[in-house]
């Protein structure tokens, strides 16, 4: 049966409610995708929701992480995540986490949190976009271009997500020819989600994995939604500037100044519809042209 928006929120918002196991120890248990993988940014917000919660100081805020994706996940079990507490200073405090199943490394994460304070203050202003309300998302796009899917990928790109995502060009999401390497879209997760700002956070983190690979592609004219393409995450980072609630839109802006030797490099920034730059992303992944496409 298929799951309303809201209850697939619901099941996002207790996936990145990790279990404390005591020990600076904690367990996240999994959502099963239609890859049968683990997505990237679920380990991430998993892994900082679990590094939040060793920092117990409430205007203590995360305001970077840097990751490694070193195995991949197995959807069917939940990953165990360790926290090292490196270091509380008066302003900063830093954290390790190691993420493991069965044993197995796959991620390797450090991230710092800051005490709130002022400071010299600039920012790259937020580009000239089209509203989110006069474009289609990523379900309505699928349907609207169904006979361009892949028939493997047809559900996936026609299904409700707790994510909605609106690209600001249709030619550039279909990919049938190549683009610059640049791409927007608006973001928001798809049904209201409660007051917890760390729980915004971690979804930010969840978020900033989407999409953010594809960038590297876009000059080659290459398609995920025709399997013409293999791809994994490598390296993420992302630093959080300012606070902003993930259930209203969020423009993504992105764009790559390079690829070869089956790597991509990637850099985003996401704004809130107001115009305050809240966080910048980079990431290298791995991207090969599957065989036969």
């Amino acid at each position: 049966m298929t799951q309303t928006v809201e209850a697939l929120v619901r099941e996002l918002e207790s996936l990145l409610t990790v279990e404390e196991m005591g020990g600076d120890r904690f367990v996240g248990h999994r959502l099963d995708d239609d890859e049968g993988r683990i997505y990237g940014g679920e380990i991430i917000a998993q892994a900082l929701a679990s590094a939040m919660r060793t920092v117990p100081e409430p205007d203590r805020i995360i305001h970077s992480l840097h990751a490694y994706f070193i195995r991949p996940g197995n959807v069917t079990i939940p990953a165990r995540y360790h926290v090292d507490r490196d270091q509380d200073g008066r302003s900063f405090s830093a954290r390790r986490v190691t993420a493991s199943q069965h044993g197995d490394v796959i991620l390797n994460m450090s991230c710092s949190f800051q005490r709130m304070e002022e400071g010299l203050n600039h920012t790259t202003p937020m580009p000239d976009v089209p509203d989110p309300d006069t474009l289609l998302n990523i379900t309505q796009l699928g349907h609207k271009y169904l006979d361009k899917i892949a028939p493997e990928f047809r559900h996936n790109y026609t299904r409700p997500r707790a994510v909605e995502i609106r690209p600001m060009s249709e030619a550039q999401w279909l990919l049938e020819t190549p683009h610059e390497p640049a791409q927007r879209c608006w973001f928001r997760i798809a049904a209201p989600v409660g007051d917890d700002p760390q729980l915004h956070r971690a979804l930010l983190a969840w978020l900033s994995d989407m999409q953010l690979l594809g960038t590297c592609v876009l000059p080659h004219g290459l398609s995920w939604q025709r399997n013409e393409i293999t791809s994994a995450s490598l390296d993420h980072a992302v630093w959080f500037h300012d606070e902003a609630r993930v259930d209203d839109w969020i423009l993504f802006d992105a764009m790559s100044p390079w690829s070869n030797r089956g790597r991509g490099l990637n850099f985003g920034r996401f704004y809130a519809r107001d115009g305050r730059l809240i966080a910048n992303m980079a990431q290298e992944g791995m991207i090969r042209r599957r065989r036969g496409a």
